[in-house]
């Protein structure tokens, strides 16, 4: 399986849905997280 910008925000959901049931204090960070990792690759700075 070849991991693509197509895949990676389900993929980067499901993983953080995980983690939020297990860590819920983290909420904030992971979404901060995930919403800066989204924006650079939606800049085309990381990745393809």
């Amino acid at each position: 399986m070849n991991i693509s910008t197509a895949n990676l925000s389900p993929l980067a959901s499901l993983l953080f849905g995980v983690l939020i049931l297990i860590f819920p204090k983290f909420l904030n960070y992971l979404i901060a997280f995930y919403l800066i990792i989204v924006g650079v690759i939606g800049l085309g700075i990381l990745g393809g």
